[in-house]
């Protein structure tokens, strides 16, 4: 296996890692409870605990475990419509998760007493762990394939926008089962998490890049190595006079560090601007 790939192994390991802390540390504690298909898990090992189908430690979660269950569907899903290599990764990213979950103890006292700090910084370390496994290629399964399914197909959909929709049937179900505050502060965890996720996953941000240069070949490399199209004009210096190439494209942010490698090798005095957050309409392809 190439070193990149161990790479990406190993960020995926830890992004679950941080996704388990957050998670049995400062959220479960306080009996809080995740959106998505965790949150379903969450709720089924409550009922069969409290109605003495199953008996386990109190410091052990099995939530893990039915999530995995609960993923398995999702797995076809990401199987046939996103990627083999996206599945592959997701399968070890979840089972990584399952361990980490059930491995990593409950605390018999909440670290965090407060309920707004417990969400704040559960929903930062949960938020920056699905960033990173999505960054990395994988997901946690459960909401993050469907989320990353929508944002590949629709415009102007996001990971972290598809969970919060979905995350207001699961709260409905904890409001009703359980009680009011409950719902209301792992609303908060989920949103927290959904805005820590977005700005984690940079695939969700586009950006423009103006490029000024007097070399050719950038827009070709550009459309060979990155497979984006590239517009461009000619233009001269106001002072100067000398003929100058402007092209400007639409990447995603993840790609960046690609496109500045590409100018620096062609043209280390060109000129770039890029722009962040712009929202694109028409024939630009979302990528993994």
């Amino acid at each position: 296996m190439e070193a990149k790939q161990w790479k990406r192994i190993g960020m995926i390991t830890f992004a679950n890692l941080i996704f388990a802390i957050g998670l049995n540390l400062f959220i479960i504690p306080l009996d809080l409870y995740s959106g998505g298909i965790i949150g379903i898990a969450q709720i089924i090992r409550t009922f069969l605990i409290n109605a003495n189908i199953i008996h386990i430690a109190e410091n052990i979660d099995i939530a893990g475990i039915i999530n995995f269950i609960l993923n398995i569907p999702l797995f076809i899903l990401a199987y046939r419509c996103i990627s083999k290599k996206f599945f592959y990764l997701t399968i070890y990213s979840v089972v990584i998760q399952t361990l980490f979950m059930t491995i990593i103890l409950i605390p018999q006292e909440p670290i965090i007493n407060d309920l707004l700090s417990a969400c704040l910084i559960g929903g930062f370390l949960c938020g920056s762990g699905v960033g990173l496994m999505l960054r990395s290629g994988a997901s946690g399964g459960g909401i993050d394939i469907v989320g990353m399914y929508f944002s590949l197909k629709k415009s102007g959909a996001s990971v972290g926008k598809i969970s919060a929709m979905i995350n207001i049937f699961v709260f409905g179900i904890c409001a009703i089962l359980f009680n009011l505050p409950v719902a209301i502060y792992s609303i908060l965890y989920a949103v927290f998490m959904s805005l820590t996720m977005d700005k984690v996953h940079h695939q969700n941000i586009n950006t423009t890049a103006m490029i000024f240069t007097k070399k050719t070949g950038i827009s070709e490399a550009i459309t060979s190595q990155l497979g984006r199209g590239v517009t461009h004009w000619e233009g001269a210096g106001a002072y100067t006079k000398e003929e100058t190439y402007i092209l400007i494209s639409v990447i995603s942010k993840y790609e960046v560090p690609l496109l500045k490698a590409i100018i620096k090798e062609i043209d280390p005095n060109a000129f770039v601007i890029f722009d962040e957050g712009n929202e694109v309409i028409g024939n630009f392809e979302k990528r993994l």
